[in-house]
């Protein structure tokens, strides 16, 4: 039987494949741009892959996905027998995505509502497992929309990165915080607030930068079940110990992930970088 909402999202999220398949979530990828060479995100180059290139200081951007791509997966949910879709989409004060899917929505063959997660990574994926799970317990688009909203409200990401220069070159911080976060060998940790990363602390050390994100963490969480992901870019062994850590502080965490980006965000992060995005915990659908 099919399902009525349709749930649509953009590979930023970097679910797992597995549970994109079971949940019915159609996944958009964006783009990376390698010298001239125009890649999907995931499918077409990894973390490995965009680390490399950012390691050479190879020209390096990201593109996001026309229009029609957003069109196309609208009529694939018609033709599967969805009534509606939510579009979920990594923040548009980021990138220029949720535009192209509004452009799309104008046009399609069921009602989209599209939602503006103002994150990336879990800190979308998250709202998107929300709204699929909503989506599956038979809620109607406006819930499913409002599931996602919610989810996403309530969530809170953190991130440390070796180097804002990666950020200063996308146009994803300002100078300024550029030339702050390099004196002295600062290292700077880093938030999504009003779906911009913005400066949050600045620590003398890596080994000081990444406590104090655990620090942040296990704040953010609470005592209230909580579902966890610790992200990384080429940085496993971090953030095994992170999650380690994060799984005896935290008193009562329902799922916890880890999760390394992929292309797109590891444009901007470069290699090294180390998040964790806390969510109250959803109910887990069979």
């Amino acid at each position: 039987m099919s399902q009525a909402v349709a749930v649509v999202t953009d590979s930023t999220a970097y679910l797992d494949p597995e549970e994109t398949e079971r949940l019915g979530i159609i996944v958009i990828p964006l783009q990376v741009v390698i010298g001239g060479r125009t890649l999907d995100d995931v499918a077409q180059i990894d973390a490995e892959g965009v680390a490399t290139a950012l390691r050479e200081w190879s020209p390096v951007s990201t593109s996001r996905p026309a229009p029609q791509r957003f069109a196309d997966a609208y009529e694939l949910a018609a033709a599967r027998g969805a009534t509606s879709v939510v579009s979920v989409h990594l923040s548009g004060a980021m990138s220029g995505t949720v535009e192209s899917a509004r452009i799309a929505a104008e046009d399609a063959l069921i009602p989209v509502t599209i939602v503006d997660s103002r994150s990336l990574a879990m800190g979308l994926g998250f709202p998107v497992l929300a709204a699929a799970e909503a989506a599956r317990s038979g809620g109607d688009r406006t819930e499913v929309a409002q599931a996602a909203r919610a989810c996403a409200d309530a969530s809170q990401s953190f991130f440390y990165v070796d180097t804002l220069e990666h950020l200063r070159r996308g146009g994803r911080i300002g100078a300024a915080a550029n030339l702050l976060g390099s004196a002295l060998a600062i290292k700077p940790l880093l938030h999504i607030t009003q779906g911009t990363i913005a400066p949050l602390e600045k620590v003398r050390t890596a080994n000081r930068a990444i406590a104090r994100l655990e620090d942040l963490a296990v704040r953010a969480a609470g005592d209230g079940p909580v579902d966890v992901a610790v992200h990384h870019l080429m940085a496993s062994g971090r953030a095994g110990l992170l999650a380690d850590h994060l799984s005896k502080r935290i008193p009562n965490v329902a799922r916890l992930l880890i999760v390394e980006v992929g292309a797109v965000v590891g444009v901007h992060v470069g290699p090294g970088m180390l998040g964790v995005t806390v969510t109250p915990a959803r109910p887990q659908s069979v």
